[in-house]
């Protein structure tokens, strides 16, 4: 079991790690700085394996052996499902509003922000929905065929990036701890049974990417998307977070 769960956190806590060394590498500029936008393609390897694995573990004998060899170890353990990772796949992007709105500025208003982060939750979620469709995976527990990859892992690191990107420069422990909440969303889906270590994996990867994508093709948007004739921004965005009884999100709303 200790063997399994140390294979599980150096999958999913390798991404903060590098960051935390990484810090002053980052080349994604402020929409206040200049209108050039750069990026260093070496963030990307590690989403990218991530990715990369889980997609091999779809069809690999040993990377199926690992799965059922944490389902068993689940099964065996769990005394009861704890749902915590419902609501803790939107702590991250929640933390980000929370920090700006108690007087902690990140790097973009909140307009901003709130268009790169619909950017990546659109992107995100058409991502995990086609690959649930075309792949069709059950799932550990046997209720479905929609297990790949993990769309709340898939959110929550997507948020995880997200408030790294934001307030990296405030402080890497901001982002540290998205990063760490992300994983235990990931570890937690695996606990209650819902998915497999790939489905897990995957999700993490397509998660960072997502947002990564977002701030990449952002400047674009912000410079020929979504600025009137005259120059001015020609948009108004709010994000609020609700909840229904049994579910916890977000609704955005961008008006142009």
């Amino acid at each position: 079991m200790n063997r399994i769960i140390q294979l599980i956190l150096l999958l999913l806590l390798c991404p903060y790690v590098v960051k935390a060394q990484q810090t002053q590498t980052d080349t994604i500029t402020d929409t206040t700085a200049t209108k050039h936008h750069r990026y260093n393609f070496r963030q990307l390897v590690i989403p990218a394996a991530l990715v990369g694995y889980g997609v091999i573990g779809l069809d690999n004998g040993q990377c199926k052996k690992i799965n059922y060899s944490i389902r068993n170890e689940v099964v065996e353990d769990i005394d009861q499902k704890l749902t915590i990772d419902d609501f803790m796949q939107y702590a991250p992007v929640l933390s980000v509003y929370a920090l700006n709105f108690s007087g902690v500025e990140g790097k973009h208003n909140f307009k901003d922000r709130t268009i790169i982060m619909a950017t990546s939750y659109i992107v995100m979620s058409s991502t995990v929905l086609s690959l649930k469709s075309v792949t069709h995976q059950l799932r550990p527990d046997g209720s479905s065929y929609n297990s790949f990859p993990s769309g709340h892992t898939a959110t929550a690191f997507a948020g995880a990036e997200f408030l790294w990107q934001e307030y990296k420069d405030v402080s890497i422990w901001y982002g540290i701890s998205g990063y760490l909440v992300a994983t235990g969303t990931g570890m937690f889906r695996m606990y209650n049974n819902r998915h497999w270590l790939t489905d897990v994996a995957a999700g993490a990867g397509i998660g960072i990417l997502s947002t990564k994508f977002a701030y990449w093709v952002y400047p674009f948007l912000r410079d020929k998307v979504f600025k009137g004739k005259n120059g001015e921004k020609k948009i108004s965005a709010m994000a609020m977070p609700y909840y229904n009884g049994e579910q916890l999100g977000a609704a955005v709303t961008i008006k142009f």
